[in-house]
């Protein structure tokens, strides 16, 4: 049984002050988490903390620059325990993922010749897609697409590696599916990558409030990711191989440092974000600290503790989750919805209605109290794959402060949508 008891998810709903807000006189249910999560008051404290007591730029020689800086290296290294990594300064720290995306692949694309090869997925979000597409075009570089099969709309192995070559120069890959939550074997797929030299670029956006992200264990080369999808406020944050981000060539300005990770980081960068997403990763430890009863553990033992019972918790909440929608014929589930697979997906979940509009859908959600989002949250290859615009689907993302009770909520909102409907 998970750790998550009934009296643990309540005391952590508790620290999350958005969850009170109302919709038409009932508390509002807070589905919307794929495309940003809540935060929790530690995160809200940290940032007000920051701005009142030593908001300064970066390098200054007086006390409120000094201890930004102590507060800003204490960040670096918060996420590369966040990520599984020993070096602190092989976290970057920018606006969101995909601007982090767009100017690491202009350095990137740089070191390809023409007709050498790249591969993205029509599973991706468009962050981890447009980017190195564009980039390619502009070396003259191949693009080549992996697919999705038909049946759970997970990537079609067998292809990713009869497109694997010599020529292959990076993989672009998203470590679990914004549209489907079904999670890639991106271990396996950095191993196949790197027996024909190619580099691999993680896209953990979506992995990163449900599964403990590893970049060691999986051998990427590159992995991106953003705090408010974990908890924390708007940041993106890009993790490279310290020889590959000090030998690559970043696009800056002459007065920045030529040191990582100050090379890779342009400009002023929002510290006050940087310390909130700090907090985020500490609200994250301590959940861990409370399941191995020990004030003391190290974050990274701590997230590992966390993650285990929030993929145990979430499970249950799939299960409860795909066991109502079956009931419902109308309703179709893109991804895996065998309950015996759950291991192989998190509780994001995009559907349609065969009698009613996606966009009619979410509205009659919305409308009480349910917030859910819809389209094609930039996982655009993947509607138009399906054929599925411009309405998209209605995408039910939880994560561990959502409840059973959540759920049953909504489910009788859809019984009610289908009854009127027959």
């Amino acid at each position: 049984m998970s750790g998550f008891s009934h009296k643990i998810v309540q005391q952590c709903r508790m620290q999350f002050p958005a969850l009170l807000r109302k919709e038409n006189d009932q508390s509002a249910i807070f589905f919307d988490g794929p495309a940003g999560t809540q935060v929790p008051n530690a995160v809200v404290d940290a940032m007000t903390e920051y701005l009142i007591g030593c908001n300064s730029n970066h390098g200054g020689l007086f006390g409120t620059a000094i201890q930004s800086d102590q507060w800003l290296h204490k960040a670096h290294q918060a996420f590369a325990d966040f990520v599984g990594a020993d070096d602190p300064d092989e976290i970057i720290f920018g606006q969101n993922m995909t601007s982090l995306t767009f100017a690491f692949s202009r350095s990137l694309a740089k070191t390809w010749n023409a007709g050498d090869e790249i591969i993205v997925t029509r599973l991706d979000h468009d962050a981890n897609v447009s980017p190195w597409v564009q980039a390619a075009a502009d070396a003259g570089a191949i693009v080549k697409w992996l697919e999705f099969n038909q049946t759970d709309y997970q990537l079609d192995m067998d292809q990713f590696e009869s497109l694997l070559g010599p020529k292959t120069k990076l993989v672009a890959v998203g470590c679990a599916s914004n549209a489907t939550g079904g999670i890639n074997p991106v271990k396996r797929m950095c191993e196949l990558a790197h027996q024909h030299g190619a580099l691999v670029y993680l896209d953990a956006v979506h992995y990163g409030p449900h599964g403990l992200i590893d970049v060691k264990d999986w051998g990427c080369d590159f992995l991106a990711c953003s705090a408010y999808k974990f908890f924390g406020p708007h940041l993106g944050t890009l993790w490279g191989r310290r020889s590959l981000l000090e030998k690559l060539e970043p696009y800056k300005v002459r007065p920045a440092d030529n040191k990582i990770p100050d090379r890779w980081m342009t400009g002023t960068q929002s510290h006050e974000s940087i310390v909130g997403g700090m907090a985020a990763v500490e609200y994250l430890a301590d959940l861990g600290r409370q399941f191995l009863s020990n004030p003391e553990a190290h974050r990274r033992e701590a997230l590992v503790a966390t993650f285990k019972e929030i993929c145990e918790y979430e499970a249950s909440l799939s299960k409860h989750l795909l066991d109502g929608l079956a009931k419902t014929p109308e309703i179709k589930v893109y991804g895996v919805t065998d309950t015996d697979r759950l291991n192989e997906r998190f509780p994001t979940f995009s559907i349609t209605h065969n009698a009613i509009k996606t966009t009619e859908l979410a509205k009659l959600l919305c409308d009480n109290g349910v917030y859910v989002w819809n389209g094609h949250y930039y996982a655009l290859e993947f509607t138009e794959h399906l054929d599925l615009e411009p309405e998209g689907m209605v995408r039910i993302g939880l994560v561990h402060y959502n409840t059973i009770d959540e759920i049953d909520r909504m489910l009788a909102v859809l019984e009610e949508v289908g009854c009127h409907t027959n």
